[in-house]
């Protein structure tokens, strides 16, 4: 008997931002990453976590990008977080005397502080700062797949005519993944669901059984099969295939009817960290003046006074909605696919959970209790993942995909755009000289090889995805361009002291500490394949 199968697939990325200045209070660039700890990760741990101890079989994608779990295994970044929730539990005590005369929002002041109190056990006690750690429990106990992603979450049709850096992307992103979780899994997942028919051959020759694609990759091409979107096909190689439900996140994000925006739910914008004067806030802001965000905000969409009572209920309505509406496209698909399961693979940015839409992780929790708890047995959709749908790998139907991504209007073309073009042509010249040293130099050892090595490191950073979409987004622009320039900078340096056969030690050790993400990779992961 066919099944009706929703697959919920997490994808969560950082760029390496690593900020060691351990003697300042706060960055703004770190602020990217605990902000999505404190309003994300640990949530969604929690939120495992209950439903496990509640026997409920639920089960769901998760990407966690190299750089991100790299980060989050860093000790110096594990205790900037811990100083960065010491310093926002201290202003709740400041935020609980100035509003110690409005009941109403004293009692919001209580809940954010409460809340960062919580995360704060959550993290040094209950997971022990180890959250990678804690997401490979999970998985290991078959609730979660994790899977693989490239490197440094590069767009990688940018360099689709460069095989060499599709293999360094592929190789590096994969043995991160066996590095943190012990094993590389059976996904490949496209940054950006960025697909280019060049990926197919590289992605298959690291044993990769499937990926995941654009609604468009799949409709758009020749060939596409009756069952569409709603059953895996292959590529030539038989690298399996699932496409993504094209209504989602949308439904999530819509600006006019995405459940993010209804007026109920706390406005992610409105934080004190913005709204009150600089004097109010001196203690926090220390020496510098830079304004953040803090975790205290007060108000809703609505601009009314935020009340948890009446999200928790609107929460339930859209968990329903979303719920229905997988479900009424699963019953109409069923009916079409001739006895094959009908599959509905939903994918969603792990920013959405918590940091742009605080409800969003009660939002989760409640689709999963409605298909985990369904008894109509004809009305029932169950949860699945995407490993345990290719049993049929080398019998589906062979297509050739319409190259496309998810990022812009569907082809990458935001972060290639006016804002950020300029970084094509430098990081485009450092991947092509990479490529040129390892045929130069095919067996350095020593002190020549950590040279290479790290050339190879700092281009990959520089291929990040995360920079030209910083620029594009005008999320701290500057800094981004000057990550960008310095990795450009650290691979020319490299390359000009080959040139010349000389080498600062003392730069080359300060590199390799500032950039310690990737600490085993081998500049041959540029190399030609024979």
């Amino acid at each position: 008997m066919s099944e009706k199968k929703l697959i919920i697939v997490i994808t969560a990325e950082q760029g390496y931002i690593r900020n060691q200045k351990t003697d300042e209070g706060f960055s703004a660039q770190n602020d990217i990453l605990f902000g999505a700890i404190t309003d994300t990760y640990i949530p969604l741990l929690n939120l495992f976590t209950k439903l496990s101890q509640e026997n409920i079989p639920f089960k769901v994608g998760l990407v966690l990008s190299p750089v991100l779990c790299t980060l989050l295994s860093d000790e110096v970044v594990q205790e900037q977080y811990i100083n960065y929730l010491d310093r926002r539990i201290a202003l709740g005590d400041v935020e609980l005397e100035r509003n110690k005369d409005d009941p109403e929002l004293l009692e919001q002041v209580r809940s954010c502080l409460s809340r960062l109190q919580k995360t704060r056990l959550d993290f040094t006690d209950h997971y022990k700062k180890n959250l990678v750690a804690a997401f490979k429990d999970f998985a290991q106990k078959d609730y979660v797949e994790l899977i693989a992603t490239a490197a440094t979450y590069a767009y990688l049709p940018h360099f689709a005519d460069l095989k060499e850096a599709l293999n360094a992307q592929v190789d590096t992103g994969i043995r991160a993944q066996k590095n943190f979780f012990e094993e590389s899994g059976d996904g490949f997942y496209l940054p950006y669901l960025g697909w280019a028919n060049e990926l197919e051959s590289v992605i298959r020759s690291y044993n990769m059984n499937y990926t995941i694609v654009d609604t468009k990759a799949l409709l758009f091409s020749k060939d596409c099969p009756p069952t569409g979107i709603f059953s895996p096909v292959r590529t030539n190689r038989s690298l399996v295939i699932f496409a993504k439900d094209n209504e989602t996140p949308q439904d999530i994000t819509d600006k006019e009817s995405g459940f993010s925006t209804n007026g109920v739910y706390r406005n992610q914008n409105e934080d004190i960290g913005f709204s009150l004067e600089g004097a109010e806030l001196e203690n926090f802001l220390g020496s510098s003046k830079i304004r953040i965000q803090t975790g205290y905000k007060y108000t809703a969409n609505d601009s009314e006074v935020y009340d948890a009572k009446k999200a928790r209920e609107q929460v339930k309505k859209d968990a329903l909605a979303f719920y229905n509406s997988k479900k009424s496209k699963l019953n109409k698909a069923e009916s079409l696919m001739d006895g094959q399961d009908a599959i509905l693979t939903c994918v969603i940015p792990a920013e959405l959970l918590g940091q742009t839409w605080f409800e969003g992780i009660d939002w989760l929790e409640e689709v999963m209790r409605l298909v985990c708890n369904e008894t109509n047995s004809e009305e029932k959709i169950s949860l699945s993942l995407c490993r345990n749908n290719i049993e049929k790998q080398f019998s589906l139907p062979k297509i050739t995909l319409y190259p496309c991504g998810e990022s812009g209007s569907g082809y990458g073309e935001d972060l290639l755009d006016s804002s950020n073009s300029y970084m094509y042509r430098y990081v485009r010249t450092a991947t092509e000289r990479v490529i040129d040293l390892t045929e130069r130099f095919p067996g350095e050892t020593g002190l020549k090889a950590r040279l290479l090595d790290t050339g190879a490191k700092e281009v990959l950073l520089a291929q990040s995805g995360a920079w030209p979409s910083m620029l594009h987004d005008q999320k701290l622009p500057n800094f981004a361009a000057e990550s960008f320039k310095k990795y450009i900078l650290s691979f020319t340096t490299v390359f000009d002291s080959l040139a010349s056969n000389t080498v600062s030690t003392e730069w080359l050790t300060n590199i390799e500490r500032e950039h310690s993400i990737f600490p085993w990779i081998t500049y041959r992961v540029f190399s030609r394949k024979k």
